[in-house]
């Protein structure tokens, strides 16, 4: 139960950090899942360095937000290698 939570939770901070950073109309459902998915672990990364929403075990906004701050930095990033510049 706890991977469909991922993937649904996932789905929607792609989606969110598509829409931030302006990419929403060149993304699917299935990329926004990936972006959400990857990013999640960037932001817990950066959330365990900076000691902010690092527990993985349980359900929080502080580790929403990092997961969504590291959704954006993947987009960000991909932005960069995709056009080299950021938007």
């Amino acid at each position: 139960m706890g991977w469909i939570i991922a993937i649904i939770v996932g789905g929607i901070i792609g989606w969110i950090a598509s829409m931030i950073m302006s990419r929403d109309a060149s993304m699917g459902i299935f990329w926004n899942i990936v972006v959400g998915v990857i990013g999640s672990f960037i932001g817990r990364f950066i959330g365990s360095l900076i000691g902010v929403g690092a527990t993985l075990t349980e359900f929080s906004v502080p580790g929403l937000l990092m997961s969504l701050l590291g959704a954006v930095v993947l987009l960000g990033i991909v932005n960069l290698v995709q056009r080299g510049r950021v938007r």
